[in-house]
């Protein structure tokens, strides 16, 4: 600080004391909720089930990371449109496949083959969404300026959200719940809804299985080859344009898988659902390092359970009242610091920046 104040970088003195100011406020109300009991009073199994329930949220949010990071990694875009295929598949699958088997008493019957096509259905769809939009979109846009592809991005989707609002209407429509998911697992004493218990394992499932095909498999090779160096890709025989189109459809894959888990918790779906859970899963993928497969996943994770923990945590702490009610904001304040402070995330590349 001392240094800024000889040099006159008043604007960097600026940002350093917001950053103070943000940290000394977060420890004030942590103490304050700690020690001094200042808001409700919460005992040791409900600080568990925040944990929890941020920790399946967060989930979510690092599949749906997945789509960002993967696409930025190749690209160096931000593709706006990807809340857009998590919304696609899940709302198709919903209307056309779960709720007819869930109305004939299939998915109670046989719960795991109707999950099973209703997880191939949303991913199907999510990932055709994905691929026509990446050719009709943004393949002609490719040498275009970095801000062209951007804007279109936010033009793809408007046109997917409103398509499908036209297609399945705006009321929100039911996802079917499961009869063999109800109730709670007890895991050392800590109960746990058997949907969140089923959102962590299939995500960590997911997250694993796309880092090997990433790392291990031929494709994978290829996708980081191109992420590398097109040019010199395409010199050693990649195909671009199709490695480019299966890193599309990889991350629409995966946010189709999040959309079920989503509807799996939050029991309903509708044409808007895309769009929040799609600026989080930005946020995470920032948060992370955005390009990192590894850093998408902790970011996801780190956000959820910070927004699930932060506001009975330090929110109660500093006295602001409707703390459950900010969340968004806790997770948007993050965005703005971590872009200020650590842009190139908690476990990104410092490369990130001349890329960017």
């Amino acid at each position: 600080m001392l240094k800024q104040i000889r040099d006159g970088d008043w604007i960097s003195l600026v940002l350093w004391l917001f950053r103070a100011v943000v940290i000394l406020l977060v420890l004030y109300g942590t103490v304050a909720k700690l020690f001094f009991g200042v808001g409700n009073a919460y005992s040791g199994r409900d600080w568990a089930n925040f944990f929890i329930s941020g920790l399946s949220q967060g989930s979510l949010y690092a599949l749906i990371a997945l789509g960002y990071t993967l696409v930025y990694g190749v690209l160096f875009m931000i593709n706006f449109a990807h809340g857009e295929f998590f919304m696609s598949g899940t709302l198709t699958a919903t209307v056309f496949v779960a709720l007819p088997l869930s109305a004939s008493g299939f998915l109670d019957r046989t719960p795991i083959i109707g999950m099973m096509l209703i997880l191939i259905t949303a991913m199907s769809v999510s990932m055709g969404v994905a691929l026509l939009t990446e050719r009709v979109a943004y393949r002609p846009l490719r040498r275009a300026p970095r801000l062209v592809p951007l804007i279109t991005a936010i033009g793809a989707s408007f046109f997917w959200q409103y398509y499908f609002r036209g297609l399945f209407g705006s009321s929100l429509i039911p996802f079917p719940e499961l009869q063999v998911l109800q109730g709670r697992y007890t895991i050392l004493g800590v109960e746990i809804l058997k949907t969140r218990a089923v959102v962590i394992v299939a995500s960590l499932i997911m997250l694993v299985g796309l880092y090997f095909f990433v790392m291990r498999t031929k494709t994978g090779k290829a996708i980081r080859a191109v992420a590398e160096d097109k040019d010199v890709a395409a010199l050693m025989g990649i195909d671009v344009d199709r490695t480019i189109a299966i890193t599309f459809a990889t991350g629409a894959a995966m946010a189709g898988a999040a959309g079920v888990l989503y509807g799996l918790v939050f029991r309903q779906v509708v044409f808007s659902m895309g769009f929040v859970p799609g600026i989080k899963a930005f946020t995470a993928a920032v948060l992370g390092g955005i390009g990192s497969i590894p850093g998408a996943a902790l970011g996801g994770l780190f956000l959820g359970i910070f927004e699930a923990i932060g506001p009975p945590l330090f929110l109660e702490g500093l006295g602001i009242p409707g703390g459950h009610q900010l969340k968004d904001v806790i997770a948007f304040t993050m965005l703005v610091l971590v872009l200020i402070f650590r842009p190139q995330g908690i476990i990104g590349e410092r490369l990130a920046e001349k890329k960017a």
